[in-house]
């Protein structure tokens, strides 16, 4: 199943328990979803690797505004913000932990001949290309810097 079915499928079961807050999130992705399938004028289907590139997105905007509201004391509006973050996250694939990361960045390293900081970015882009969707973009970078300083 695709991930509009699932989205629409989530979406009729939120609106059947009248749970407004999973509506919100789920009516947020299908709309940038659908932004993204008219962006060039034809409504075309979009790939499984855009599909996670907009749930990351949506995910890491909701977890920014969150910690934003905590840092002014608004634990009233963080909350939503990371209750829909979890939610749109249920959609994305299982996350790798650190130690999972490390090894393929070890891997990227010896594959690149990567020796310091100048070789960062090319490190990065591998890493993050071959990571899509299942690590975030911060981890990977601490994760990259203390390997190669």
């Amino acid at each position: 199943m695709s991930l509009q079915e699932d989205i629409m499928t989530a979406m009729k079961t939120a609106m059947k328990e009248k749970d407004q807050m999973t509506l919100a999130a789920l009516r947020a992705v299908k709309s940038e979803i659908l932004l993204t399938q008219t962006e060039t004028g034809s409504k075309e289907e979009i790939t499984e690797e855009q599909e996670i590139k907009i749930l990351s997105k949506l995910v890491k905007q909701r977890k920014d505004s969150a910690a934003i509201y905590t840092e002014q004391n608004r634990a009233d509006l963080a909350e939503p913000e990371l209750a829909q973050a979890e939610v749109i996250s249920q959609f994305l694939p299982a996350q790798l932990s650190e130690s999972e990361i490390e090894a393929i960045v070890m891997a990227t390293i010896a594959k690149t001949g990567a020796e310091g900081m100048k070789d960062m970015g090319k490190v990065m882009g591998i890493v993050n290309q071959q990571l899509a969707g299942k690590a975030d973009g911060k981890t990977i970078s601490a994760i990259v810097k203390a390997k190669l300083t």
